[in-house]
């Protein structure tokens, strides 16, 4: 990066989404840009902060979002996101603005572009209204991009009555979803929210990218490249597939909002290549006491090693003694068999040799952790985006299988399908077929990397 014959160091100011599935590929990416040269500024809302010692290369500034402690206790995604956007308006503008002001004249980082999260879709007109090139990155699969605008036009042909409340939405339908490859509408990816209407909103006002330089993306062409073209011939801009981008942030690199207990990978190393069917459902994805109790009766049924993930607030137990409220039998054969943490390093677990399959929630950065490590997968999605990624995950890449519900005898049955008998097998090794395509796209010279390059090559051009 040489101006007027001497080194000049660009800086790019990042706005992630304050959730931690966003939160994770937008400072994985500024590692990456880090790598390259790039000062980094994050700037993000003061809910869900990410921790700056996990950072010390980036520099960190809140802002108020707007958001009231009923709105973040209401667990209604659409509800955060649109206050978050309302919210911080005022406030991100005179942020940037600060910051382009101290870092102009004379001094030798100055603002390059601001990257941000698809659902910060406020950004752009902030970004306008400054002069500042923008960048969209968008978080989701391919997949989950053309069935969430898929539903608007299904509510405009019919297909879903629209009430102004999602129960109109048949959640159990089988009945495939016209134009969509192998969805059905049980799969369509409804969010955890109680309009619709607010949806459609936040679908048309993230996915409208204005005068954005290019759309960077968390996915590879070896998942998703007929999807890539599709929707590449419909923008104006460049779409770069760029994932996976952990695999381009440094291996210590950790941007999880909670504390992870490492203690869990010394219990790992005790066990037998293959064995241990990990367990985690996420950082948002809730259970009921009965799906508590039904997954903890299916894992030891199934006679599997397991290493379980209880998220503190993920049960209405509480997460300190949900346990001490099984009975003593069930208590017994669970401590024998696994080990439960609250929190657990994902990627360094699914790299682990003793892990053989991965009952998930399947929010993308999960099923692209799994994907990359060639760990095949049990399918138990919640909301949202989830639903998608399970159905190519079974139906399209074929490394997963679907569980239908938390029912006991499903799961002990579904652990052992994957684990011990022939199906798994299969499933096995379509997984490890499909890391290998990864690797492609990450080596010098693969898909990903070529993208990289060229966002790189654009943010130098501004």
């Amino acid at each position: 990066m040489e101006k007027n014959g001497q080194r000049h160091r660009r800086r790019l100011v990042l706005l992630p989404c304050p959730f931690q599935g966003h939160i994770n590929p937008m400072l994985q990416l500024g590692s990456f840009l880090h790598s390259k040269g790039f000062s980094i500024t994050v700037i993000h809302c003061k809910f869900n902060s990410p921790n700056p010692s996990n950072h010390p290369s980036f520099e960190f500034i809140p802002f108020k979002d707007g958001l009231s402690g009923d709105d973040i206790s209401s667990g209604d995604l659409v509800r955060i996101i649109q206050v978050a956007n309302v919210g911080c308006k005022s406030h991100l503008h005179e942020c940037l603005s600060q910051i382009m002001t101290q870092r102009r004249g004379g001094q030798n980082d100055d603002v390059a572009c601001i990257i941000h999260d698809e659902l910060m879709y406020i950004s752009q007109a902030v970004a306008n209204s400054l002069k500042l090139p923008s960048i969209v990155l968008r978080t989701t699969s391919a997949a989950t991009f053309l069935a969430r605008t898929a539903i608007l036009t299904l509510k405009a042909e019919g297909y879903i009555p629209f009430q102004g409340i999602y129960v109109t939405i048949d959640s159990a339908s089988q009945d495939p979803v016209p134009g969509l490859h192998l969805l059905r509408f049980k799969d369509l990816p409804v969010p955890r929210s109680k309009t619709l209407r607010g949806f459609e909103q936040i679908v048309v006002d993230s996915y409208n990218i204005g005068t954005s330089s290019a759309i960077v993306w968390n996915t590879m062409e070896s998942l998703e490249l007929s999807l890539l073209e599709q929707i590449q011939q419909q923008c104006q801009v460049p779409v770069l597939p760029v994932g996976p981008v952990h695999k381009f942030a440094p291996a210590s690199y950790s941007s999880s909002l909670l504390e992870e207990d490492t203690s869990c990978m010394s219990w790992l190393g005790k066990q037998t290549k293959n064995s241990v069917i990990y367990v985690s459902m996420g950082s948002i994805a809730s259970m009921d006491e009965k799906e508590l109790v039904e997954l903890a009766w299916g894992l030891a049924n199934s006679q599997q090693p397991f290493l379980w993930v209880i998220r503190p607030g993920s049960n209405s137990y509480g997460s300190d003694q949900w346990i001490e409220e099984l009975p003593k039998v069930l208590r017994e054969t669970l401590g024998e068999k696994g080990c439960i943490v609250k929190w657990a390093p994902q990627k360094e677990v699914l790299a682990h040799s003793a892990v053989g399959g991965f009952l998930s929630h399947c929010g993308w950065n999960s099923t692209l952790e799994s994907i990359c490590e060639g760990v095949p997968m049990i399918c138990r999605p919640s909301f949202g985006d989830q639903k998608v990624n399970a159905r190519y995950l079974s139906h399209v890449w074929r490394v997963g299988l679907e569980l239908e519900e938390l029912e006991r005898g499903q799961i002990e049955r579904a652990v052992r399908k994957l684990m011990v008998d022939k199906e798994g097998e299969a499933v096995r090794e379509s997984a490890n077929n499909l890391k290998g395509k990864v690797e492609l796209c990450i080596r010098a010279g693969g898909s990903s990397d070529d993208s990289l390059n060229r966002l790189v090559d654009m943010i130098m051009s501004f």
